[in-house]
Parts: structure tokens; C-alpha cells; sequence
């Protein structure tokens, strides 16, 4: 397809925002002196796209319009509608197709429809751009916190709400449950209506993988390869239906983070057909992909050589990298953070593939994002299992080269490791350095960490195998995991269906398999594990033993509701203790309160060792069974059966 031909081809919300406006240009007339009635209105072939699509009155981000059209650079820009809002610059692309405008948006500007009126000669045509007046106290909105649960949705394969766009006309790949890496119909309005199950489950937070267009023509499930930055994915429903969502969520007491991707867009995505700028994606003479070899960062040995293969080499074939080097690109994925963030009304942000990018240019992305909105949490995925080179990516780490990410959490996929790994080795007497000493020694690797109070815990995520699976289905090892999840420092977050040890589909081990469907969130699922009923009668579901999902599912939301007010589990310290018999002991606890845990991941009931805990408690101690609600005495004399947590709650 040639460049003309792609301009030609109007992106399928153009029409729709270009008539949005209409109504506000008619009523805004001759405001600031232009009469608008004297331009033509530009025509969806002249002006293709502006991006953002938007702004807002009062931001500190500096605004820098994309405009792509055909031959759009030939000709001058100006803004009309006002005194408070005009262009500054026009900077030309690459491609004749695009111009890049700074625009000036000052305090006294007024809300309303402006025009971006583009002129050639005696040729003249207007474009409507809307600033929005910003919510009260946008700026110092608050965000997600270690008081928080945070419970990861995929949504393609979480609930299908809305039918009718399972399969749309403007998008290649279409809807199939047969196929494991294709499309379910999962969508934006399944989450709403499951909200409720959500919110009852303890959970207070919400992070959805990408929900923005993904228009490659297979395995376009994920999201994760962006064909449009600015609009959701019309399978997943719209750009409106997302904001409706973050609203409603909010109205349940639940925090919404989006998933961002800043290192990769898809092959399907507009510019790759005509880029602005010849380097807006790395480009090599032939396919090179990423060599995933994250310690060049901050590997004094390490040549620019492997260093640029890691920040420049593509994720998978399907996924150009993109080049956050230009600084025209560098700032298209600061205001689209921002424009997210303030459109929708966000609490959070989720960063994929984070060592990925550019150290630098991601260090002042994250740094823009966060001087519009200071209070504003953002957790970058550091897949490493190396401690200090997990550190190193966290925002304030006293690193020795002086660099600072600016990204204030970290996932922390150590103590994933560490935990699912240890309750996989029974037994009594593991081997040194395997069963429960895993989770000891991976705690005692804290001092290398700036602030444990932004580190993101989990058991798994999207990426991992079912839990079901790992644990050999057995339902005692997702308690004890859970049992951590919820009692451990930092911000825990639980992949859906997790609460009840979903498996994934038999002699399939593809990562469409794994991420399985909510059995319930389709009408013709024969069994429904969002409702109470449903997981009271489960049983056999696609080859999978469901009966243990009432249990698991009320265990779950009976730790995290009582989480939700303890302050000592939120901002505690963690006193542990080591042993060799595959069990775990500590406590969470501060002036006032405490939280014993005590881990029996072995074989055989084991008597707690009280008396190794003198130096934080007394020779007995009474407080109360946190999963039971029964007062308990804790003593040389208490005995806790195998595979199985125990979790008390007391008074110092």
C-alpha cells in the first residue's frame, strides 16, 4: 500500500470526533475574533489524525500536536478561538505527511472548541481541537499504596459484556473460542459487570492489560501490539466505555491502573505504513531482535555493542521497537501517558517490559508523568531474577553510575520465584537453599531495595503458568501462597482466577491456553464462577477439577478484606526466622500491633519454636485466628498440621 493510498484510508474515529465538535463550534461562533464560517471545515482526507486528542487548561506538560495528513507539511498552522491558546512552533517530519505544532495552552485560556486552521496560498481549512477544563485536585490525585489489592484482569478471557463486538467490521481478526491465541470476546463491559465479584473479593485496585487497539491479524488477543495509542480496541468497546468504567469502579471503592507499552508498538499499527520520522522505530538492515540482556545497563564491562541490541532490538518480529532516543517520539509517549491519566480519571500506571526501552529516555518519561501528577504510583515490569539489578531500576536507588529511573515501584518477580518455587518441594527436610529457605533468603536481599513499600509481590501474572498447574492442583500450597501474598510487605497483586487455582487447558502449554476463560463470564458457559452458586457446584469444568473454587475463592476474600485495615500489614516492619524443616516464621508488626505467620509447607504437623521469637513476644501470647475468627494462644505448645498457614493477629 503506497503513503497516499494509508492517508486515504481515514482512521475509523475521525468522523466521530470531528462531529463531536461540531455542535461546539456552532455555539462558540466568532469567539476571539475568528468567524469560523468563513473557513472550510478540513475534510477526513486533508486532516487524517491529531494526537492528543485533546488537552486541558492548567497542565504542565508541554503540548505538542501530531497531525498527519496528505502533504500536510506545505502548509502553515496557526490556532483560532482565542487569546489563551495558539501555536509556537511548527516543526516538518521526515514525511511530508506529518507536522509537529507546539501549542501554548496558558492558564487563562477558556474551555471550549479552538481551530487549527491550515493554510497554503489562497487554499485555507479549519480542524476542531476542544481543551477541557481539568477535574478539581487532578494534579495531586492519589494512587495505589501498600493498602491496596491489586487484582490483574485479561480481559479478552475475563467476561464477554457486550456480544454484538466480538467481531468487528474494521478489525482483521475475528472471535473464535476455539482457537487458543485467538480472540474470545472478553471485553471492557465484562469488567463492569463484574465489579461487584471484584469488590467483594477484597480486592481495591484493578489493572487490566491493554485494552488500546491491537489490529495485528493474529494473536491480537494480549493488546500488547498497539495499532492506535489513542482509541480502545472497538472489541473491547470504546474510548467513552473506558472512562465509564474507571467511573463506576471508582463508585465500588476500586482503583483503576492502565498498562502501558512504551517500548513496542505492533506491525499493524498506521505509522509503521509511513513513519514521521525515518528513526520513530529502530530500524535494522534485517530482523534483529532484543538479546534480553537487561545487566548491560548498568554492567561497567558491557560493550555498546550488546547494550544497543538490548535497548534497540525488536521484543518478537510482530512488535517494533520504538525509538525513544527522537525526541518528537519521546514526547508523543509523555503526553499520551498524561492524556490517559487525566481523559479517564486514572489512579495508576502499569509500565510492560521496562528494561526494554532506553534507560534515559524512560527516566524522563517517567519523571514528565510524574511533575503533572507528583502522588501518581507507576510499577515498571523488571523481569530479573538478579536482586541488585531489580534495585537498580527502582526511582532513588543510590545507584554507583548516579543514574535514577524516577520509577517509583518495581515488580518483583524474585519473591515470585522464591515462593512458587519453594512450595513446589515438599517434604521435611529439603535440600540447603530450596523448600521455605528460598522465601528466607530472597527477604533477606531487602537492604538492596530503596523502598519496600513500592515494590509490586505476586504469586503470578499473565505471563506465568496457572497456579493450578505449578501446584499440582493441590489446593493446600495456594493457601500457604496466598497466605504470603497477603501478609508480606509491598503492594500484592492477584491474577484473576488465581483465587480459585484455575489450570490451564490440558496438553496445551501456549500462553493463549494458560490464559483461560472465567468460566461464567460467557452466556453459554455451562457453570458460573462468579456467583456463589456457581462455585458451590463446581466440579469437573474442561477437564479440571473445580471443587476446591467455593474454598479457595472464600479463603481469598476472608485475608484480604481483613487486610484492608490493618496498618501494621500496610506499613509494618518484618522480623523472620529461619529453620530447616521447610517451615517460615515471621511477623509483620509495629508499636502497637502484630501479625504472626507461620508457614508449614512440609509433610508433617509441626510445633511452632516459640521460644526462638523471645526477642519480640512473650512466652505465650493471645490474639486471633485471622482465617478462623477464633481467639488462639500462641505457645511452645502450638502445633500447626502440614501444608497448611497460619495467620494470627495480637496485641503487643
Amino acid at each position: 500500500m503506497g503513503v497516499q493510498t494509508s492517508f486515504e484510508k481515514v482512521h475509523f474515529m475521525n468522523k466521530t470526533i470531528m462531529a463531536i465538535a461540531a455542535f461546539s463550534i456552532a455555539l462558540a461562533g466568532c469567539r476571539g475574533g475568528f468567524d469560523s464560517s468563513k473557513v472550510a471545515d478540513a475534510t477526513p482526507s486533508q486532516v487524517v489524525r491529531v494526537e492528543p486528542l485533546s488537552w486541558w487548561v492548567g497542565m504542565k506538560t508541554p503540548l505538542q500536536l501530531l497531525i498527519g495528513g496528505p502533504e500536510i507539511s506545505k502548509y502553515e498552522v496557526r490556532i483560532e478561538g482565542g487569546d489563551g491558546v495558539k501555536a509556537t512552533a511548527v516543526h516538518k517530519a521526515d514525511s511530508p505527511n506529518y507536522l509537529f505544532v507546539d501549542v501554548q495552552v496558558s492558564s487563562s485560556a477558556k474551555e471550549g472548541t479552538y481551530w487549527i486552521v491550515f493554510k497554503n496560498g489562497s487554499e485555507e481549512f479549519k480542524y476542531p481541537y476542544k481543551i477541557d477544563a481539568r477535574r478539581k485536585d487532578s494534579a495531586t490525585r492519589s494512587s495505589f499504596t501498600t493498602s491496596d489489592l491489586i487484582y490483574l484482569i485479561f480481559p479478552d478471557r475475563f467476561a464477554d459484556g457486550d456480544p454484538s463486538n466480538d467481531s468487528t467490521e474494521g478489525t482483521a481478526e475475528k472471535a473464535d473460542r476455539e482457537v487458543n491465541l485467538g480472540r474470545h470476546g472478553g471485553d471492557i463491559q465484562g469488567i463492569i459487570d463484574h465489579l461487584d465479584y471484584i469488590s467483594d473479593l477484597g480486592a481495591t485496585a484493578i489493572w487490566a492489560t491493554p485494552v488500546l487497539l491491537d489490529d495485528q491479524s493474529e494473536e491480537s488477543y494480549h493488546g500488547y501490539a498497539c495499532a492506535d495509542y489513542y482509541h480502545v480496541d472497538p472489541r473491547m468497546g470504546s474510548n467513552e466505555l473506558y472512562r465509564e468504567f474507571v467511573q463506576k469502579a471508582h463508585g465500588k471503592g476500586l482503583k483503576v491502573i492502565m498498562d502501558m507499552v512504551t517500548n513496542h508498538c505492533g506491525t499493524a499499527h498506521w505509522w509503521m505504513k509511513d513513519m514521521p520520522f525515518k528513526d520513530w522505530v529502530h530500524v535494522f538492515p534485517e530482523y534483529t531482535g532484543t538479546n534480553v540482556c537487561f545487566s548491560t545497563n548498568m554492567d561497567p564491562n558491557a560493550s555498546k555493542y550488546d547494550l544497543n541490541l538490548q535497548e534497540s532490538g525488536w521484543f518478537v518480529p510482530s512488535m517494533p521497537d520504538i525509538n525513544l532516543d527522537n525526541p518528537y517520539t519521546l514526547k508523543y509517549f509523555q503526553q499520551w501517558a498524561v492524556w490517559w491519566v487525566e481523559y479517564a480519571d486514572l489512579d495508576g500506571l502499569r509500565v510492560d517490559t521496562y528494561p526494554y526501552n532506553e534507560k534515559v529516555p524512560m527516566s524522563q518519561w517517567c519523571k514528565s508523568v510524574l511533575e503533572e501528577y507528583p502522588n501518581l504510583n507507576i510499577v515498571g515490569e523488571v523481569w530479573t531474577s538478579a536482586f541488585a539489578q531489580l534495585a537498580y531500576w527502582q526511582g532513588g536507588n543510590p545507584n554507583r553510575d548516579g543514574f535514577d529511573s524516577h520509577l517509583p515501584s518495581i515488580m518483583d518477580f524474585p519473591l515470585h520465584e522464591a515462593m512458587t518455587g519453594a512450595l513446589c518441594e515438599g517434604g521435611n527436610n529439603p535440600s540447603w537453599g530450596h523448600g521455605m529457605i528460598r522465601v528466607y533468603d530472597c527477604l533477606s536481599e531487602d537492604f538492596l531495595y530503596h523502598d519496600l513499600s513500592k515494590m509490586m509481590i505476586f504469586i503470578a501474572n499473565h505471563d506465568h503458568s496457572r497456579m493450578g498447574d505449578t501446584f499440582d492442583h493441590d489446593p493446600r500450597k495456594m493457601k500457604l501462597a496466598l497466605a504470603m501474598l497477603s501478609t508480606m510487605r509491598g503492594i500484592p497483586q492477584l491474577y484473576n482466577g488465581d483465587e480459585m487455582m484455575f489450570s490451564c487447558k490440558r496438553g496445551d502449554w501456549s500462553d493463549g491456553a494458560k490464559r483461560i476463560d472465567f468460566p461464567g463470564g460467557w452466556k453459554d458457559d455451562p457453570v458460573n464462577l462468579f456467583t456463589k452458586e456457581g462455585r458451590a457446584s463446581a466440579g469437573d469444568i474442561g477437564g479440571v477439577d473445580y471443587s476446591h473454587a467455593a474454598d479457595l475463592h472464600d479463603f481469598t476474600a476472608k485475608l484480604f478484606n481483613w487486610r484492608k485495615s490493618k496498618d501494621v500489614i500496610h506499613n509494618g516492619k518484618t522480623m523472620h526466622f529461619m529453620t530447616r524443616d521447610n517451615t517460615y516464621a515471621y511477623f509483620r508488626y509495629n508499636d502497637t500491633d502484630a501479625v504472626f505467620v507461620y508457614i508449614n509447607n512440609s509433610d508433617s504437623p509441626m510445633q511452632v519454636p516459640w521460644n526462638h521469637y523471645a526477642e519480640l513476644v512473650r512466652d505465650t501470647v493471645k490474639g486471633t485466628d485471622v482465617v478462623t475468627g477464633q481467639e488462639i494462644t500462641l505457645s511452645k505448645e502450638t502445633v500447626v498440621p502440614a501444608r497448611t498457614p497460619l495467620i494470627v493477629e495480637f496485641k503487643r
